[in-house]
């Protein structure tokens, strides 16, 4: 699998990929006077729901706002619900 960032401005879209296909996308919004990105939205194809790879994709964007010193209001239910059920994000989880 490999995970793909394409960033335009205070935007972009996390990719994650197999050999033959797009299994899913995280979109996000940056702030950068706020030191803040958004999650919008996460997708799964429908081929490849049930096997963990929201989560995936929900870890890729943490890990890229990590290494941008940013920290993530998920907007996205899907996100949001992952994040909070997850243990090492208290330094970064923005709540509102």
């Amino acid at each position: 699998m490999k995970y793909t960032n394409n960033r335009s401005g205070n935007g972009g879209v996390i990719t994650l990929n197999n050999e033959q296909e797009e299994i899913g996308r995280l979109t996000y919004t940056i702030f950068p006077e706020e030191n803040k990105m958004i999650i919008s939205f996460v997708l799964v194809h429908p081929k490849f729901e049930g096997r963990g790879m929201g989560k995936y994709l929900v870890e890729e964007g943490i890990n890229f706002a990590r290494e941008n010193n940013w920290k993530i209001y998920p907007h996205c239910s899907y996100a949001r619900s992952v994040m909070n059920r997850m243990k090492d994000v208290d330094d970064i989880l923005l709540e509102r």
